[in-house]
């Protein structure tokens, strides 16, 4: 990935406890890679045809970025 953006959201408390405890049993996965997956593969299975979603997601799942 080349830039990057700041993003500032709320979520229900549930999940960011699930989102924290993902995190500390897989520590190669930290929140902004969680989010960058789940965002793009959200992007991707609702009708976004740009390929760098794809490329984004890919690379997140295979940690090179």
């Amino acid at each position: 990935m080349n830039a990057t953006v700041g993003l500032f959201t709320e979520i229900p408390e549930t999940l960011h406890d699930s989102l924290k405890n993902y995190i500390e049993t897989h520590p190669d996965w930290d929140q902004n890679r969680v989010l960058t997956a789940a965002l793009s593969l959200f992007l991707l299975q609702n009708g976004d045809t740009d390929r760098s979603a794809a490329r984004i997601y890919l690379e997140t799942l295979f940690h090179q970025c």
